[in-house]
């Protein structure tokens, strides 16, 4: 796959890897992680909320554009935006409080639920509600983090990924992949089993699933048949898109034709 270049000469590759190198090399230094069995699942929820700001406001766009209401998933004071997108925001014991605290005070003098506190919480319409898998992902979460001002720091260059990039999107699943192979490397027997990505390419094709039918993962770790099968029916979508084009114009084609005979 072909990798952009950013204006520093770097690839996307080599970009995220060396992003996501500093967030590791930033947290070794907090007292409160040890070793990548920490390490990984304190980055992994920082992540998350990113990708889940970053996809929220592309729905607000198109909400706006189609002049519909948009149901915001995570309430705003705990979005993304409102308190890591800032890189003079909140930091030290204040923003530890602001993660961790089931409630703090805010700098107006009132007291709130504190951010995994809010997710843990969040009201839901249905269990197939974003809020709903939000409350799930959550609901184990701890932040294990000591020190606010080694997470400012990891925060702010977590904030320079945009998941609006599929690029960005494809190689941090395969940066995040390489580190969950560290960290089963690291729990020994406890870790869990992974399988490489070409060996699920292969599983997928083999497996060929349609558009149409549903695609079942009971053991679904890091998603990554989920991701792979996703990208097979996809491709079935474009060739029948295209097939459907064809057959327009194939079909436009003899109607002009029959009009010029019938002339």
């Amino acid at each position: 796959m072909a990798r952009a270049r950013n204006n520093g000469g770097q690839t996307t590759a080599q970009r995220l890897a060396s992003l996501i190198k500093s967030c590791r090399d930033i947290m070794r230094k907090d007292k409160g992680l040890n070793g990548e069995l920490d390490r990984l699942p304190q980055l992994t929820w920082m992540l998350f909320l990113k990708f889940l700001d970053d996809l929220e406001r592309e729905d607000e766009t198109r909400a706006v554009l189609a002049g519909d209401e948009h149901a915001e998933i995570i309430p705003a004071g705990y979005r993304w935006r409102d308190w890591a997108a800032q890189a003079d925001g909140i930091t030290g014991d204040e923003l530890l409080r602001f993660v961790a605290a089931d409630e703090y005070e805010r700098p107006d003098g009132s007291r709130a639920p504190g951010l995994l506190a809010t997710l843990r919480d969040l009201p839901t319409a249905a269990d197939a509600d974003r809020r709903a898998v939000v409350r799930r992902v959550f609901r184990g979460v701890a932040n294990r983090m000591q020190n606010g001002y080694l997470m400012r720091e990891v925060l702010n260059k977590l904030d320079s990924i945009s998941f609006t990039s599929q690029d960005e999107v494809h190689t941090l699943s395969a940066i995040y992949e390489g580190m969950l192979r560290e960290m089963r490397d690291a729990a020994g027997d406890s870790g869990e089993f992974y399988t490489p990505r070409p060996l699920v390419a292969v599983m997928v094709a083999l497996t060929d699933p349609q558009l149409g039918e549903t695609v079942l993962d009971p053991a679904a770790g890091t998603g990554g048949f989920l991701v792979e099968a996703f990208e097979h029916l996809k491709k079935q979508s474009k060739q029948e898109q295209n097939a459907s084009s064809s057959r327009r114009r194939l079909s436009s084609a003899t109607s002009r034709s029959r009009c010029r005979s019938a002339r």
